[in-house]
């Protein structure tokens, strides 16, 4: 994994040597993401500057480094990413009258671009991947990221040319970057606590988004943008031709490509290993990576002294039964308190899932014995293994033929009661039985209960029901979610939700979590489930696959019993969770109260302290957990204070100036 970034000066606004100190200090902010070498090439009379740090993980020779040009100079790359079948375009290219001097993949994709053009080698490409394809005879810099936004790419049209940058900091170390704060995205943000692509955190800088491709033409200062693949086009694929098997029939074909998918994500010149929770989707790619790997898996899990939160218990017996070497790291309070000052630098964008702690924290681990690490993310959203599948599957299609007077009824009656209160009353229920912070899903139902189908998403995902009540002149733009033509084009509830996690909730959260806790201890994450073919499957099973019984992830979970007995994994899904709310009213009650008063709230200049003091105090009161609404906006408040030199004009200087 690497980090690129670049730029065009098509006005000549700086000397070449001004231009290459400023490509050269764009680079180094990101070296966590390429500790091993750095390159940078220019062409100061097209304007043309890119920047690399690299992350040495297939062909560590100099035959592997970046900016890499083609042998006749028409064509020069800067590349973050993996494309696991490389190894297969390999021969067309040399038979076309290619001559590789390395085996990277970088070289077949800089010669396919140069062959076939960047849209046809893209589709040809299975991976995770963000680069940036300078064609100096055509003077156009396109930018391509993959199919399902695994890595990331910022880029801005500016006056006087145009960046790029595989994360938001280098852009603000260039001074035509814009920096006004987008107050839009700062209302999605306290909604979702991310913002989706292709918004940014700025206004005129925006996210390439998933599965697209950008072209910029020097000559004309034209930007054409477009998609090569959709998860859109995916799902109508698999509708359009369902699978006509059985049962047991559509396991095999799921453990079939679940197995290829892993073995491939196995290629490596360095040590490679495993995150493990002990879950369905991590449990199911370790088994797969003890298969082809002759047993020799290496595995990564971390543990709470609280037992409403650990899991590492189960990752333990999954790494017994499987025969891994397995490593864990059992943390105190103090462990995951010891990062939140790191957090606004890391993610480099307001971003304000609380999971992003114990997430680096297992990185940070992995990364102590192992260069590259294989998760399970994807498996919820590819086998709809979320409450809100489950619910839209079943309590919520059942409660939609009951009259809305019954249902605002049954609403108000689990509002009575706070979710800490629930959590107290159903305690004595076997933990099987018992989802962890059951009360806060409880009163997530009872708001979507009374909902029309199209808007229940909207209301599951959102942190602040209101953000336009906290941010000034910060109107919401709809999304995926607010489209009423949308939910006709799914077969059912189950497979419309599936498609909005897939093209918001992953991108924007999962996939951004995994990205910049992995790379900030230079990590390369690599996500086996959300092979593009195994999305494509997903969509041809008919949610009643899906879902049997009321158990989600039917078929994951028929693919794992075949390596791991049921015993082993079989319990309520818990997730990345940590304790915010104790943790709020205690270790960083002074921290967040410094953070939250009034003076900086008001110092931000788009943010109304009224109604974050008034939650604040209720939630210091136990009236209520508001850990999921108050982190986002403390996540907010401290990248503003952390980006305020970066950011002169925007106004994380005035709280800066306030702190």
């Amino acid at each position: 994994m690497c980090g690129i970034a670049g730029f065009i000066d098509l006005a000549g606004a700086r000397s070449p040597a001004e231009n290459d100190r400023l490509a050269l200090a764009m680079r180094d902010s990101i070296r966590h993401r390429g500790p091993d070498a750095a390159g940078l090439w220019s062409n100061p009379e097209a304007g043309v500057w890119l920047a690399h740090r690299r992350l040495s993980i297939i062909d560590l020779s100099e035959a592997g480094a970046q900016p890499m040009a083609t042998p006749d100079g028409r064509a020069h790359i800067v590349y973050n990413g993996e494309a696991y079948n490389f190894a297969e375009l390999r021969p067309e290219l040399e038979a076309a009258g290619y001559r590789f001097r390395g085996h990277s993949d970088t070289e077949v994709l800089l010669y396919g671009c140069h062959h076939w053009g960047v849209e046809k080698t893209v589709g040809h490409l299975g991976g995770m991947f963000a680069f940036a394809y300078w064609d100096s005879s055509a003077r156009t810099l396109t930018l391509v990221r993959d199919r399902l936004g695994k890595k990331p790419l910022y880029w801005a049209k500016t006056p006087r040319g145009f960046l790029f940058a595989s994360e938001l900091t280098p852009l603000m170390l260039h001074p035509d970057c814009p920096r006004a704060i987008d107050r839009s995205s700062v209302s999605e943000y306290l909604r979702t606590h991310y913002i989706g692509a292709p918004h940014s955190i700025f206004e005129g800088v925006e996210k390439l988004g998933p599965g697209e491709m950008l072209t910029f033409d020097t000559r004309s200062g034209e930007v054409t943008r477009g998609a090569y693949w959709s998860v859109r086009g995916a799902a109508e694929r698999g509708f359009a031709a369902p699978f006509q098997g059985s049962p047991e029939e559509a396991v095999d074909e799921a453990e079939t490509l679940i197995s290829d998918s892993t073995r491939i994500r196995m290629v490596s010149d360095v040590p490679l290993g495993a995150f493990l929770s002990g879950g369905i989707d991590s449990s199911t790619v370790v088994a797969m990576m003890q298969r082809h790997g002759g047993g020799s898996a290496r595995t990564f899990s971390i543990g709470y002294s609280d037992s409403d939160y650990d899991e590492a218990v189960h990752a333990r017996a999954v790494a017994r039964h499987l025969g891994t070497s397995h490593t864990e790291l059992i943390l105190e309070p103090s462990d995951a308190l010891a990062v939140v000052p790191e957090l606004a630098r890391m993610f480099d964008e307001p971003f304000g899932d609380m999971s992003q702690i114990p997430t680096f924290l297992v990185s940070k681990l992995a990364r102590q014995h192992v260069t590259v690490a294989l998760s399970g993310d994807g498996g919820d959203e590819l086998f709809a293994g979320y409450n809100r599948h489950i619910a839209a599957g079943g309590l919520l299609k059942r409660l939609a033929r009951l009259p809305r007077p019954a249902r605002a009824a049954m609403a108000k009656a689990i509002r009575a009661l706070p979710p800490d209160r629930w959590q107290a009353l159903l305690r004595p229920l076997p933990a099987k039985l018992r989802p962890r912070a059951v009360g806060e899903k409880l009163h997530k139902l009872a708001g979507a209960m009374t909902l029309p189908e199209g808007e229940q998403y909207r209301r599951i995902v959102s942190q602040w029901d209101d953000p336009e009540s906290v941010v000034i002149d910060g109107p919401e733009r709809p999304g995926p979610a607010e489209d009423p033509e949308l939910r006709a084009a799914f077969p059912d509830s189950v497979a419309y939700m599936r498609y909005l996690d897939l093209v918001t909730w992953l991108p924007g959260d999962v996939l951004t979590k995994v990205d910049r806790a992995s790379m900030a201890v230079s990590l390369e994450a690599r996500a086996p489930l959300l092979d593009h073919r195994l999305v494509e499957f997903s969509f041809r099973i008919p949610s009643s696959l899906h879902l049997r019984n009321g158990e989600g992830k039917w078929l994951l979970r028929r693919v794992l019993e075949r390596s791991v007995p049921r015993a082993l994994f079989e319990r309520p899904k818990m997730g990345f969770g940590i304790p915010m709310g104790q943790w709020l009213r205690g270790p960083l009650r002074d921290w967040a109260e410094e953070l939250l008063s009034e003076r900086r709230l008001r110092a931000t200049g788009f943010l109304r302290p009224e109604p974050v003091r008034a939650l604040w105090q209720r939630h210091l009161r136990s009236e209520v957990n508001a850990q999921y609404q108050l982190w986002p906006v403390l996540m907010l408040l401290a990248w503003c204070e952390a980006h305020a030199k970066l950011a002169p004009a925007s106004p994380a200087r005035e709280l800066a100036r306030a702190s």
